[in-house]
């Protein structure tokens, strides 16, 4: 069964910084594309960053603040988030492919607001 756990969500002021960690059951390096995506409240879940097995790909509105990168010690994949801003709210989830399968985290809030 594999398995995908978020963890770093959390509440920042606009102009900070924050970590999110997706842990995975088996190896990072099992998954064609892993990344995450987000859902802010009463809009449809967006891509946020990907890591594919030709490179990285970012939604315009995180390019230049935020980047994603495996951890392979920690088997984990990492988005770092800076210079957040109130519209990136949404509850952020990690979602590998394997094969035709989909497999989603269950999420992690993170809020910006002063």
């Amino acid at each position: 069964q594999v398995q995908l756990v978020e963890s770093g969500g959390g509440l920042v002021q606009p102009g900070g910084s924050l970590r999110l960690s997706c842990a995975a059951s088996g190896s990072i390096f099992s998954f064609s594309v892993i990344g995450w995506y987000r859902q802010a409240p009463g809009k449809q879940r967006e891509l946020v960053a990907v890591i594919t097995t030709v490179g990285t790909d970012f939604a315009d509105s995180v390019k230049g603040r935020f980047t994603i990168a495996r951890d392979i010690a920690k088997n984990t994949v990492v988005l770092q988030m800076n210079n957040l801003k109130p519209e990136d709210t949404a509850v952020y989830y990690c979602k590998g492919k394997i094969r035709r399968n989909d497999y989603w985290g269950q999420g992690t809030q993170v809020t910006v607001s002063s």
